[in-house]
């Protein structure tokens, strides 16, 4: 099975039960299928053939679902992109993956121009959006109205890659993390099936799309034939709430940071939520307060707390009935999956140890694009001749029974707003604003981002600037999810015995 093969099985039961809401617009499955067969032609003509890599660049959209769906028909690989990424870094990951086409949308051209001009690879850009500015020859304008579908099969098997999702780094690099058809299949269907997601499901889907989490609201939609409505974002949280209650929804997943936004509202009761039957969190754990207060505003929803990266999707679960036993557990391996324990020399604990977590299973990454020293650190031999299993970086402790909680992260990358922020990446950012002397980036608890980051920063003889100085400069060059919200001036930075700076005790 590929894992377009899920929507193709939904589209033959049900064409035209509605797969996608998207503000005014309301696509059923057949609609959907028209438009990707249009864009896939396209792409066709142009020359994206199996193997190329196809980059999306887009706002939770219809385009977005849509150039996914197409790109997968043709053999090509998918790889979301952030609609927040500035132009470098952008240009990085095409040049990076040596990227055939793009996907992209007319409002982020002050970006994706930039980027263009340096990634040579990119023969073909297809800009959703009515102005897509000066003319080139790579150009060309989001195909409209429906097409027969193309001739021909991809020869694609489920081996072969699907897609590259590109996650930050601790050497400030993002890796792109290879994911095949049975990586992505295998854990559509391992999610999908202890959820009890169902065809009569109707999922908001707040996250970003290019956010692994957002992204398989779509692809688990496609499998069991449900709605999914999306949203660009959790910013403004009233309007999605009336939009949640306008249709019905019953399925919320969503990241620390927005459930402490829905929280805070003083007028949550205006809203008829009571279609609401499930609600899931990863990223990052949600405190036991918050738990309680969202049991208490949804006694008719189950809560699922979650565990996972990138690198395999999802590793871990705690079932609904397990919460009152054990809140701050995140679970236990999903089906088809294997988890444990293991210490310093890759020897497996026994229960009740603290220890990194290896996953065993077929969600787990082909590796790490063209990056084979990180992947080696990551994927190591397994139990069985020949396999490799991951090494997840994070530290994790088991209690008696086998329940996992999360302890630690080995290396220092923060997750903040459900995002991974790079250190590295930031202090690179802030080492470019004149007058730094030195930085240390690290993450500090916040109530409502899950952890913030926070920057500390020793500045050159005579060299004046501000908080706000600084924070505005990141702003200017980063995500703003990878922006301080705290910068702290000192004297010195700690430093190890070799002179490197020594993060720990920074907080």
């Amino acid at each position: 099975m590929l894992l377009h093969h899920a929507f193709d099985a939904t589209l033959a039961r049900t064409p035209g039960h509605i797969a996608l809401v998207c503000g005014a617009q309301r696509l059923s499955y057949a609609e959907i299928d028209e438009r990707a067969h249009a864009l896939e032609r396209l792409l066709r003509r142009r020359g994206v053939v199996r193997g190329d890599r196809v980059a999306l660049f887009l706002d939770n959209s219809v385009e977005f679902a849509v150039g996914v769906l197409a790109v997968l028909r043709l053999g090509a690989v998918f790889m979301p992109v952030n609609a927040l990424t500035k132009d470098d870094k952008l240009a990085y990951m095409l040049r990076d993956a040596r990227a055939a086409a793009l996907l992209t949308q007319a409002t982020l051209s002050h970006v994706w121009r930039t980027a263009l001009g340096e990634a040579a690879s990119v023969h073909t850009a297809v800009v959703a959006g009515d102005d897509i500015g000066p003319s080139d020859v790579r150009l060309h304008p989001w195909p409209s109205g429906g097409a027969a579908p193309a001739a021909g099969s991809s020869g694609a098997i489920d081996c072969d890659l699907a897609s590259i999702i590109y996650t930050s780094g601790s050497t400030g690099f993002p890796k792109g993390v290879m994911l095949s058809h049975l990586n992505m299949v295998s854990a559509m269907r391992s999610v999908s099936g202890y959820l009890g997601l169902r065809a009569d499901d109707i999922v908001l889907c707040a996250l970003p799309l290019a956010f692994d989490y957002g992204l398989y609201q779509v692809l688990m939609a496609w499998h069991v034939g449900a709605t999914v409505v999306l949203e660009r974002g959790f910013t403004f949280p009233v309007p999605v709430l009336e939009t949640m209650a306008r249709e019905r929804v019953t399925v919320f997943p969503g990241v620390p940071t927005m459930f402490a936004m829905l929280l805070a509202l003083k007028s949550l009761d205006r809203f008829d939520l009571a279609a609401l039957r499930m609600i899931t969190n990863t990223a990052a754990a949600l405190s036991e307060p918050h738990i309680a207060q969202l049991r208490a505003l949804f006694p008719q929803a189950v809560l699922f707390s979650m565990y996972g990266l990138t690198e395999c999707k999802r590793v871990t679960f705690l079932p609904p009935e397990q919460l009152d036993i054990r809140p701050t557990s995140v679970g236990r391996g999903m089906p088809n999956e294997e988890v444990w324990l293991v210490d310093d020399d890759g020897r497996r604990l026994p229960d009740g140890s603290v220890g990194e977590l290896v996953v065993r299973g077929s969600n787990v990454m082909l590796g790490y694009w063209e990056k084979p020293q990180e992947t080696a650190r990551r994927l190591k031999p397994g139990p069985l001749p020949g396999e490799r299993v991951l090494y997840s970086g994070d530290l994790f402790r088991t209690d008696a029974e086998g329940w996992l909680y999360f302890v630690a992260r080995r290396d220092d990358i923060i997750k903040s707003r459900g995002e991974k922020v790079s250190p590295r990446e930031v202090e690179n950012a802030i080492h470019a604003l004149d007058g730094v002397y030195e930085v240390a980036v690290v993450g500090v608890d916040d109530p409502v981002l899950g952890q913030a980051v926070k920057a500390y920063v020793t500045l050159k003889p005579d060299a004046s600037l501000t908080e706000r100085d600084v924070i505005r400069h990141c702003l200017e060059r980063l995500e703003s999810f990878m922006a301080p919200k705290h910068v702290e001036f000192v004297q010195s930075l700690p430093k190890t015995d070799t002179g490197k700076i020594r993060k720990v005790g920074l907080s």
